[in-house]
């Protein structure tokens, strides 16, 4: 068995060659040359010159400017995540139990903001969350009047919902599809309410696609750009539109690539954190 086995696993390994190449140069190249020039020195007139330093790092982690971005960007991150969870789970079951051909046409207008480009979309909300836009022409013939929305948290905190939610219902509903229904049946036959059933059957082997589809929320809407640019303003700032600045406003590179290898790692943190907390809860509740 051994010896027939040995030539299939080295087959296999020669197969995924091409795609560990390529990972390679697309992913871990450009990380390798952005932590390398975040140790660069910056001088102001001649860029970055080359040398080590970490006077980036202990610049970023000192300022309480760049430590309020971070924390606006975290916080920003885990609300959008917990309102994709809070829509998108029951937005995901209800889409399973629909029967054919409403679940395909339901499933169409779930992915739809996917098929939009994100500045298509992002611009479609300023223009509904402006002064003089939709909104606030509703506010004011209901009489609350005209609110300032744009450039606050909560327009790119909406904004981010609407984009990122279909990363939450695909995987939920996918965990759901290999659910077999008949153990929620059996849990209200046995005299469970429909929420009990749902709380204590469902939901627990559903966790693996939640999880999955919160950490894809959160490390897209902790690193998006164009939400937090167009609706942000200059004002609202998180650590993509920062690293932007430093790029091409201050040419300042090694700033730049510095909060980005942060922004990398913070991200890591939070996600391998909460996949090793939810796993932990998952296997402990089905043993």
């Amino acid at each position: 068995m051994s010896d027939t086995a040995s030539p299939r696993t080295r087959s296999a390994a020669w197969l995924t060659l091409p795609s560990l190449l390529l990972f390679a140069v697309m992913l871990l190249t450009p990380l390798s040359l952005t932590l390398m020039l975040s140790f660069n020195e910056y001088d102001a007139a001649r860029g970055a010159t080359g040398g080590f330093t970490l006077s980036h790092y202990a610049a970023i982690v000192s300022d309480g400017y760049y430590l309020e971005i971070f924390l606006r960007t975290l916080r920003i991150g885990l609300i959008t995540t917990l309102l994709c969870v809070v829509i998108g789970v029951p937005e995901a079951y209800i889409l399973s139990r629909m029967a054919a051909p409403w679940r395909s046409v339901f499933l169409m207008i779930v992915l739809t903001p996917l098929l939009v480009s994100v500045v298509v979309r992002t611009f479609g909300w300023s223009m509904l969350l402006g002064i003089e836009g939709p909104v606030n022409m509703l506010f004011q013939a209901i009489g609350i009047g005209k609110t300032r929305m744009l450039y606050t948290e909560g327009a790119v905190i909406t904004a981010l919902v609407h984009v990122m939610l279909p990363f939450m219902v695909i995987p939920v509903w996918t965990a759901l599809q290999k659910l077999d229904p008949q153990v929620e049946q059996a849990a209200l036959s046995f005299g469970a309410s429909r929420l009990t059933a749902i709380v204590r059957v469902v939901l627990p082997q559903i966790m693996p696609g939640i999880l999955s589809g919160g950490l894809i929320v959160f490390g897209l809407a902790a690193s998006s750009f164009a939400i937090p640019g167009l609706l942000g303003g200059r004002r609202l700032k998180m650590v993509a539109t920062t690293v932007y600045d430093q790029y091409l406003h201050e040419l300042n590179w090694p700033m730049g690539a510095a909060i980005a290898v942060i922004l990398l790692i913070a991200n890591l943190i939070v996600m391998l954190t909460c996949h090793r907390v939810v796993e932990r809860q998952y296997r402990r509740r089905l043993g």
